[in-house]
């Protein structure tokens, strides 16, 4: 027997297509336009919602016979604003500058629809190694996401990946700039983003029809 059941494995690969918490059921929209600008900070934004979600996910599940169910939405804001408070002092210890350009959306990541809505929807009512599959699961779905919105806004927008160009040099005309191309700045702003997303739908949608809603 494998280490994953079918049921458990359906925790990981499923948000990442035909349940994605942001194509489908339309969570953290607000990251995916506010940060997508530049392809290393989606990353980074991507590592840490994986974190805090994974690690969030099974505190909450060990929790989860103890906490009192009025304050139940408290509890689980504290868990999530304490991991938070360690990827930021990470983040300022070892990448100092996208911190700051990360700045207060890194802080937001605490009201994150997607993570707040695991906890309760599934954390609260299923065991530690369930719950962390869950959230590695939906993490990964959100980070998708992200990673192509930002491949995508960086390459168009700036002409490069991770911040190396791979277009050519728009000063000098060399690549694709020799032939009359330019960098598309609209692709730099956060509607673009969404337009971005909107495509990324409509392709899934296109893909898996049973995902068109009546």
């Amino acid at each position: 027997m494998g280490l994953l059941s079918k049921k458990d494995t359906k925790l990981i690969t499923d948000p990442l297509a035909d349940n994605n918490p942001i194509t489908i059921q339309v969570l953290g929209i607000c990251s995916a336009l506010a940060i997508t600008a530049e392809l290393e900070a989606s990353i980074v934004m991507s590592i840490s919602v994986l974190f805090v979600m994974g690690v969030g996910n099974v505190v909450i599940s060990l929790m989860r016979n103890i906490i009192p169910s009025k304050i139940r939405i408290i509890a689980q804001l504290i868990v999530v604003a304490t991991l938070v408070i360690i990827v930021d002092l990470v983040l300022k210890a070892f990448a100092y500058e996208l911190s700051k350009t990360l700045s207060v959306f890194v802080g937001l990541i605490i009201t994150n629809c997607i993570i707040m809505g695991r906890f309760e929807a599934f954390a609260l009512g299923n065991g530690p190694w369930r719950s962390f599959l869950d959230g590695i699961g939906n993490a990964l779905g959100y980070a998708v996401i992200l990673v192509i919105v930002g491949f995508f806004r960086e390459l168009l927008g700036s002409g490069t990946l991770l911040g190396i160009p791979v277009l050519g040099d728009p000063i000098e005309k060399t690549g694709l700039y020799s032939i009359g191309y330019e960098n598309n700045g609209f692709m730099l702003l956060s509607p673009m983003a969404l337009i971005v997303v909107g495509i990324i739908i409509w392709v899934q949608r296109s893909r898996n029809k049973a995902l068109i809603e009546d």
